[in-house]
């Protein structure tokens, strides 16, 4: 079995790559990481420096992990500034550190990807162990971020890692026919208050078009960058995407890419940016030229609501953080990340860190686990909550 490290996603195959990749989570396709670096989202200057691990057999490809090495912590969505402060104070270096994750997206899934039949155990070992011989004299950490359940076991059985929790709130389909059926899982003044949020969007006269990232002409990416720059600029910044990564993104997985685009007097005035898979929806940006009363809780959550049940999706993912989405049918999950710490007295400190953080998220889990909106807690005698099992 060979392995080896890659800078740049083209040293890889598109097929080749995909092939390993069968249900097309959509931060790993080949055509969402060469618009990252194409676009000049990641790379010299923007604090991201990817590196690929991979494995081939006999067969060809077999094997891969992106990596990249960080030099600051943006963008990252599992916040580490503390240790990095930690670290300084005390005279080390934090940075470079080496990550496994997705760019700018807080969304659970593979970490590392393996042929369908290739042994996945050896696969994982392999890539594992070459990225630890090639930077663990270089950086101070390794942090896998969001990883799904097979890539959190296939991490733990190849190293000592720090496990760390966290809570994102998404929303399942229980086969519903319709966005009506979803509602009726509500007790009734979450009901009435999803419906009043709709109707209010709608007597201000704002409609709604969905188009996949092949209906995405040059007036419409326009207006999907100038909605996404405005996010950033209310809060004196620019966003980390540029808007060539849109047109690549667009060009290269247009059906893995769905834009809502709210529309006043003919005018796009709010979108919202959604990827998927086979399975699920993934939220991923938003931003609207102006307020509107309720327009952020349409375009975001009521309008891919209503998309996922029409196209059978199991799971909408909207993101990280919002206490808010609960009221709007999302459920409490946990989410995972590993982290090696490199220096021994700080992997004890921040183990016993995460340990006592980790009481305080099941916690918080807990409390927000009770105040979903579904019936059970309208009614004593409704066992029939509606709700899918917690991840």
């Amino acid at each position: 079995m060979h392995t080896e490290l890659h800078q740049s996603i083209h040293a890889v195959d598109r097929d080749d790559w995909d092939q390993l990749n069968p249900t097309r989570y959509p931060g790993l396709l080949h055509g969402f990481l060469s618009a990252l670096e194409d676009s000049g989202s990641i790379g010299e200057g923007t604090g991201w420096r990817a590196l690929y691990a991979t494995c081939s057999d006999q067969a060809g490809l077999c094997g891969a992990m992106a990596c990249f090495l960080k030099t600051d912590s943006y963008g990252e969505y599992v916040f580490d500034w503390a240790w990095a402060d930690a670290f300084h104070r005390h005279g080390l270096e934090y940075y470079p550190k080496c990550i496994t994750a997705v760019p700018f997206t807080p969304a659970t899934g593979p970490r590392i990807l393996i042929r369908d039949g290739a042994d996945r155990g050896d696969v994982s070992q392999h890539l594992i162990q070459t990225v630890f011989d090639e930077l663990k004299s270089r950086v101070s950490s390794w942090h896998i971020l969001f990883p799904d359940d097979a890539s959190t076991a296939q991490f733990q059985e190849q190293g000592d890692w720090i496990e760390r929790h966290g809570v994102q709130f998404h929303w399942f389909n229980q086969d519903f026919a319709d966005f009506d059926a979803h509602l009726a899982t509500f007790n009734s003044k979450r009901r009435k208050e999803a419906r009043r949020e709709r109707r209010r969007v709608a007597e201000q006269g704002i409609t709604f078009e969905r188009l996949s990232g092949a209906e995405l002409d040059e007036a419409a990416l326009e207006s999907l960058f100038q909605c996404y720059q405005m996010t950033y600029r209310v809060r004196g910044s620019r966003g980390y995407l540029t808007r060539a990564f849109f047109e690549l993104a667009a060009n290269r997985i247009p059906d893995s890419l769905q834009v809502a685009f709210a529309v006043h007097s003919g005018r796009r005035i709010a979108m919202s940016l959604c990827l998927k898979d086979q399975t699920t929806l993934y939220g991923r940006y938003w931003g609207a030229l102006y307020d509107v009363d309720c327009l952020h809780f349409e375009t975001c959550f009521h309008q891919w609501i209503e998309y996922a049940i029409e196209q059978g999706l199991r799971r909408f993912d909207p993101g990280a953080q919002g206490e808010h989405k609960i009221a709007r049918g999302f459920q409490p999950v946990k989410t995972r990340s590993l982290h090696w710490i490199g220096e021994p007295e700080f992997a004890r400190a921040i183990g016993e860190f995460v340990t006592r953080e980790r009481a305080h998220v099941g916690q918080y889990f807990a409390a927000c686990d009770e105040a979903t909106p579904f019936k059970a807690f309208d009614d004593p005698l409704n066992t029939d909550t509606g709700k899918a099992p917690l991840e």
